[in-house]
């Protein structure tokens, strides 16, 4: 049987194209799912571990990236938060399903400035910026009733447009060390294009699927 033969539509496309640097590929493919995605094509899975290597993982959206690496934010307190800063390594994991693309970022983390943490919380939603601050991420939590009595107690504290950033909520940038791009072909016989961090540029080099 021929390897091009009963594919979907768009599954016949070529292999991933050879490229010097990642980042001009990962805008190509993140456009491309935010044309295409139902819901949040920025959302990733994040990965990180505490002191002694004990590993958790969950959803986040990346709010930023740059020739430096990759942004998002969250209450520094909250589970990831304290590993971040205990451990300062992370993973990162995009899988669009509509362009079945997947692109996995390894590296070290660290903050982002109290500017750009300024700058983002205020481009957020009077809303998001209450229920944030009003939040004691990942710690326990009596009852639902409690978190909407201190975002009303908040909400009435801070009447007007401003809402004072807290700080110990803020961003952390991924330092990319490894991106491997990964992206489906007939018969599993998939593309991986990998990117690794050699001084101030990328070696790179295919995987098998």
């Amino acid at each position: 049987m021929s390897l091009t033969t009963e594919l979907p539509a768009d599954a016949a496309r070529g292999p991933i194209p050879d490229t010097a640097e990642p980042y001009a590929l990962f805008e190509e493919w993140m456009a491309e799912a935010v044309a295409r995605e139902p819901n949040d094509p920025n959302a990733v899975c994040l990965a990180t571990s505490t002191a002694d290597g004990w590993p958790s993982a969950r959803m986040v959206l990346l709010k930023g990236r740059d020739e430096q690496g990759f942004v998002f934010y969250t209450n520094e307190q909250s589970r990831k938060g304290d590993e971040l800063l205990s451990n300062p390594r992370a993973a990162l994991c995009f899988h669009w399903k509509s362009t079945r693309r997947q692109v996995r970022v390894e590296g070290t983390v660290e903050r982002v400035t109290a500017a750009e943490s300024d700058a983002y919380f205020a481009s957020r939603s009077r809303g998001s910026r209450i229920a944030a601050a009003a939040s004691d991420q990942s710690r326990p939590l009596a009852t639902r009733a409690d978190y909407a009595a201190r975002v009303a107690a908040l909400e009435a504290a801070n009447p007007g447009e401003t809402v004072p950033r807290p700080p110990h909520w803020g961003g952390f940038r991924v330092l990319p060390a490894r991106i491997e791009f990964w992206q489906d072909m007939p018969f599993r016989m998939h593309d991986r294009l990998v990117f690794e961090r050699l001084g101030e540029g990328w070696s790179t080099g295919r995987l098998f699927p």
